[in-house]
């Protein structure tokens, strides 16, 4: 049975940042193809939360590749998978935060 997927509200913030930048530097349709590749994942997810790697093991955190320039962060609880950040692997990985 699929797990419900639930935003932090950080993940929300990068996702809009994400399709604010696509829409000004980009054509709509690469916007749309960017939502369409997240709700694909996120859907994913909610089916087998186990299926991407651990990347840190004290908060359970597994790393999903997006793009090859976003990564989406994701921790499985009980009742729910909770969608962490979703980051620029440009970025340096140091500053990432999880809250």
């Amino acid at each position: 049975m699929p797990k419900k997927v639930i935003w932090s509200p950080q993940s929300e913030i990068d996702l809009l940042q994400i399709t604010d930048y696509l829409n000004e530097n980009w054509e709509g349709k690469v916007v749309i193809k960017f939502i369409d590749i997240i709700d694909e994942i996120t859907n994913q997810i909610s089916l087998n939360p186990r299926q991407f790697p651990v990347i840190q093991k004290r908060g359970k955190i597994r790393k999903c590749v997006i793009t090859k320039h976003n990564s989406l962060y994701y921790r499985e609880r009980k009742e729910f998978v909770d969608i962490l950040r979703i980051y620029d692997n440009r970025q340096d990985p140091h500053k990432l935060k999880f809250m």
